[in-house]
């Protein structure tokens, strides 16, 4: 069973909106076992909507068509649809009441033009859910279905999890379950990551389950994509862990984190497990590393809080540094040390640097120094980033907890 996502709308192809429905329903489909093989987009355009289904219906069993189901001119997926079955538009009583329904109980004026959407071509029949005004169709061709869905995603998706997937879980007999695991990693180049994990990949090219898929997603590093099937839950689970062990015997402590589980929240982890609390001294960051530990649920368990010393004269008076350049490997250290004391932690970790747009104490636009203090050692290490100005400062904060992570383990 192969089910197809077509997003209708000029707007998706202009870029003015982003289709996140696709991506929904795709991670929709894959927890419920279904294939999905191609996601299409097309524009508001009659022809173009009927020969992108068509297209999709010669090489899936489904389709689920999302958006073009509004009141207005434009709206021509039912048309499409209706001229893809060789049929005609009809308008239900039914979805005419229930539209009229709510627009009395919202005190609203109905204009004509929405009675539209009561149209539905002959042979096909409503989808149950219906919070909009935008009824839902099922539109079976031969051994193959249409679905269609409002682009409004609350509406969408009342349909798609209250009909759709059920449905197309039973027309394929699916039993087996899709499931992915996200290895996220800091400290090298995709390609440099993609060696070392080549010989996975050649050993699973055979077997093709589990799969194995790399995406690079900035300061955010470099995500491993391990996706397995199989017929329960507990088994795919056991094929994810293998593979996730093999991985990490390749690439070791490139690893900081496992699906949700940011740099950020893996740092406090692991400072909770050892017993320690933090504080952080920040320059250029001007406040952003602070603001990325607190976005995390619990930190205020570990982190106790941040220090952001932007004027020179802060670093010499709160934080005891040494008068001199502030862009140095010393002017970390002292700050991290400072920082430490100051607040009573025992990690203390520091930033500064030059973000731009001009050099700073002789050194170029992207030098950074992280200092760390932890267990009376003092470590440091210089960064060598590329502009613009708000890349330096954001490379600097993953780098900086980075940095502090390969220290804790």
């Amino acid at each position: 069973m192969r089910c197809e996502i077509l997003a209708v709308g000029t707007e998706l192809l202009l870029g003015h909106i982003v289709d996140t429905n696709s991506s929904w329903i795709a991670r929709r489909l894959a927890l419920a076992g279904i294939d999905s093989h191609f996601q299409t987009k097309v524009g508001d355009n009659l022809d173009r909507i009927v020969q992108a289904i068509e297209i999709a219906l010669n090489r899936s069993e489904a389709v689920i068509v999302c958006g073009g189901l509004g009141p207005t001119h434009d709206d021509l997926t039912r048309n499409a649809i209706a001229r893809v079955m060789g049929t005609e538009l009809v308008r239900d009583s039914r979805i005419v009441d229930r539209i009229r329904n709510m627009f009395k109980e919202r005190g609203r004026v109905m204009a004509n033009n929405n009675l539209t959407q009561a149209d539905i071509p002959i042979g096909a029949t409503a989808i149950p859910e219906q919070p909009g005004t935008a009824a839902g169709l099922i539109c079976p061709i031969g051994e193959k279905i249409i679905y269609a869905v409002p682009g409004v995603p609350s509406e969408m998706m009342a349909m798609v999890d209250g009909t759709i997937i059920n449905a197309l879980r039973r027309k394929a007999g699916v039993s087996a379950i899709i499931r992915t695991r996200t290895l996220r990693t800091w400290g090298t180049s995709e390609s440099l990551l993609a060696e070392l994990v080549a010989p996975r990949i050649s050993a699973l090219e055979a077997i093709g389950n589990p799969t194995i898929a790399f995406q690079a997603s900035g300061i955010e590093g470099i995500k491993i994509k391990i996706t397995a099937k199989a017929t329960a839950e507990e088994e795919v689970n056991k094929i994810l862990s293998r593979e996730e062990n093999q991985i990490r015997a390749l690439i070791g402590n490139l690893v900081f984190g496992v699906d949700d589980n940011n740099m950020e929240a893996s740092i406090l982890q692991l400072l909770e497990e050892r017993g320690l609390t933090l504080a952080i001294a920040e320059s250029l960051t001007g406040g952003m590393l602070g603001s990325r530990l607190t976005d995390v649920p619990g930190a205020s368990k570990v982190f106790k809080g941040a220090i952001v010393t932007y004027a020179n004269d802060l670093k010499f008076e709160l934080l005891n540094v040494s008068k001199g350049p502030v862009v140095s490997e010393l002017c970390a250290r002292e700050m991290a040390t400072g920082v430490r004391k100051l607040l009573a932690a025992d990690v203390g970790v520091s930033v500064t640097g030059v973000a731009g747009p001009s050099e700073q104490d002789y050194q170029p636009v992207g030098t950074v120094f992280v200092g760390l203090a932890i267990h009376n050692q003092i470590f440091s290490k210089q960064l060598l980033l590329p502009p613009p100005r708000q890349r330096i400062r954001e490379f600097t904060i993953i780098n900086a907890l980075n940095f502090l992570r390969l220290n804790l383990t």
